[in-house]
């Protein structure tokens, strides 16, 4: 096929059919391997977008490929009506990862924060003695980010987030990140929970610190509430841990996760300590995609493949020398790079201006990545990333600055 005819008829579909709710670049991609995606041009890019941090092994990796077409030739889907394999060996090897406790599964990063919602409420109708609309409220940190579904968006103190879409679900506060005082203040008896990221990474890859949250496992402690970590992003091995908050020596009482978990194959689950886990019963939730024996398969074989090839280890070590070069540009263009803040494969580079510019000159350059907390560019590279491409984005960075300056 022409790629031209195939350039031209993709953006009049999207123009036509599609709805407009995202600014995309003129850009049509249609195959990827590893690191890299190419376009409908055939022109190459390395891509550090991983379908916003979800391609946890790249594109396209041999293994999960053949888990998934092995997957789709035996059984594809049978609803939660009924037990499948995979689904039961997933949940066990979470469980490994988190602790003891279970594992439900859902779609996507939103379904599982409102999965933790609902398990505030179910926690804070306990502490009420069986009274409800007395003990709901969850505090979250000012910039976070949880979702777009209603629960979730109205736990994400955005503007841009809520516009257009209040009355928004009630029993929300916010605090200042790392400002543990601050969250101290927001508690009173009709306190449920606390949900936090461990790094924020749609409001601009803002880390929370140890101390801080060892601070709100212990605030959570005082005062009977759930500790719920928002792992969307940062879990399934994007900072070198498989999950964010194990960078600190505390353990959560329920984590989200989605985005890497399935490869790119839309999966979501929650888990949750095993007493809070009795607060769910049948008939208190569900959901008739979750878990299917085919989702299942790509997180198997996406944990599959952090085990055997070492990942964790591996982004714990690349990203030493990578974060090293990102903070060399901060001291070679101080006026248009400001600060590298993150962790492991999950990096922002903050700069002085609209990012917009710089992005797409990077992509005119070769190198694919998306904007976060307005003037930052993230860097979400696949976990599979090699030393040499994570040189060669610190080399495409360079040269855009240059230009730039």
């Amino acid at each position: 096929m022409n790629p031209t005819i195939l350039r031209t008829s993709t953006a009049d579909l999207y123009d036509a059919h599609v709805l407009k709710n995202y600014a995309r670049p003129a850009l049509t991609l249609v195959r990827g391997r590893g690191s890299l995606v190419w376009d409908d041009q055939g022109k190459q890019y390395l891509d550090f977008t991983s379908g916003i941090a979800v391609s946890a092994l790249g594109h396209c990796h041999p293994y999960w490929v053949a888990a998934v077409q092995r997957q789709a030739g035996e059984l594809i889907h049978t609803s939660n009506l009924f037990r499948n394999p995979n689904q039961g060996e997933l949940a066990r090897r979470l469980v490994g990862h988190a602790g003891p406790g279970r594992v439900f599964f859902c779609n996507s990063g939103a379904e599982a924060n409102e999965g933790l919602i609902k398990l505030s409420r179910l926690h804070g109708l306990e502490k009420a003695g069986g009274v409800e609309g007395k003990c709901y409220k969850v505090i979250c940190a000012k910039s976070a980010f949880h979702g777009r579904t209603f629960g979730a968006m109205s736990a994400t103190p955005q503007e841009k987030i809520q516009k257009g879409f209040r009355p928004l679900v009630p029993g929300f506060a916010f605090a200042e990140l790392n400002d543990l005082q601050s969250f101290a203040e927001l508690v009173d008896d009709s306190t449920a929970a606390i949900l936090i990221e461990p790094i924020q990474g749609e409001s601009g890859i803002n880390c929370a610190t140890t101390e801080f949250l060892i601070g709100l496992r212990e605030l959570c402690n005082r005062h009977n509430l759930l500790l719920m970590f928002d792992e969307v992003q940062t879990g399934v091995g994007r900072t070198g841990k498989f999950f964010g908050f194990q960078h600190a020596p505390i353990q959560p009482d329920a984590v989200s996760m989605a985005k890497g978990l399935g490869g790119g194959f839309p999966i979501g689950a929650v888990w949750i300590r095993e007493n809070a886990a009795d607060y769910f019963h049948p008939g208190s939730h569900g959901t008739t995609f979750g878990g299917t024996p085919l989702a299942c398969a790509a997180g198997l074989a996406v944990l599959d493949v952090i085990e055997r090839e070492k990942l964790l280890e591996k982004v714990t070590f690349n990203s030493v020398a990578w974060m090293a070069a990102l903070q060399e540009l901060v001291k070679d263009f101080p006026s248009q790079a400001l600060a590298v803040r993150g962790r492991g494969y999950l990096v922002g580079l903050q700069l002085a201006s609209d990012p917009g510019p710089y992005l797409a000159a990077l992509r005119e350059a070769g190198l694919l990545a998306p904007v976060a907390g307005g003037n930052v560019i993230r860097l979400v590279p696949p976990l599979t990333a090699t030393p040499e491409e994570l040189a060669k984005s610190i080399e495409l960075i360079r040269g855009v600055l240059k230009t730039k300056a």
